[in-house]
């Protein structure tokens, strides 16, 4: 384990621990995992592919429960592909919606090949120069109470990059069925009547 960098279950712990009522997205790999293992719950929507889509996923729940707060939990390499949705939402400025990208540098769903956030791909000041306003990069702990702070605050958008090890912990898996997870989360939104009469 690189001492200089976090450990992101430690890291998803401390961040679960104010989560409170928020929706969260994960992206696909280890932030389900790290999702799973640390709180699992049914407001939980474990995405399983559509390698990108954890931010799009996040505004668009963002745009559609206005009054909920939305935290998207996702990775370096699966926010680089999804990069163009921080102009979206730059240009939506949706209040209730963080973007929480755990940076171990790496592409850990492919292989652990070296990614480009480890060789001067700065995530946080592309968002920044997309237009979102409140950006941050976490590298301590000191900076990570930081960030705490902000969520609880609801200081969003956010995006906020976290500087972890590319350590893991065991590999905890939630219902990989995706018609079960759609249901289980409509349900915990919208309620188990209207989730099943939309109509």
């Amino acid at each position: 384990m690189n001492n200089n960098k976090l450990f992101r279950r430690d890291v998803v712990k401390k961040l679960m621990a104010v989560r409170s009522n928020a929706l969260c997205i994960s992206g696909l790999g280890s932030p389900t995992w790290d999702l799973a293992a640390i709180d699992h719950r049914p407001e939980n929507f474990y995405i399983w592919g559509g390698m990108g889509g954890a931010a799009p996923t996040g505004l668009g729940l963002a745009l559609a429960q206005p009054d909920r707060t939305i935290w998207v939990l996702t990775g370096d390499g699966e926010q680089l592909m999804g990069v163009g949705s921080f102009s979206t939402i730059a240009l939506q400025q949706p209040k209730n919606l963080a973007i929480i990208v755990l940076d171990n540098e790496h592409y850990g769903e492919t292989g652990m090949q070296a990614a480009p956030t480890g060789r001067g791909t700065d995530l946080a000041a592309m968002a920044a120069g997309a237009g979102i306003g409140n950006t941050m990069t976490v590298r301590n702990d000191e900076e990570l109470d930081e960030l705490v702070a902000v969520l609880e605050k609801g200081q969003f958008p956010l995006v906020a990059v976290i500087k972890i090890d590319v350590a893991t912990g065991e590999t905890i898996m939630p219902p990989r069925d995706g018609k079960f997870v759609k249901n289980t989360f409509r349900s915990a939104v919208l309620g188990p009547d209207k989730a099943l009469h939309p109509n």
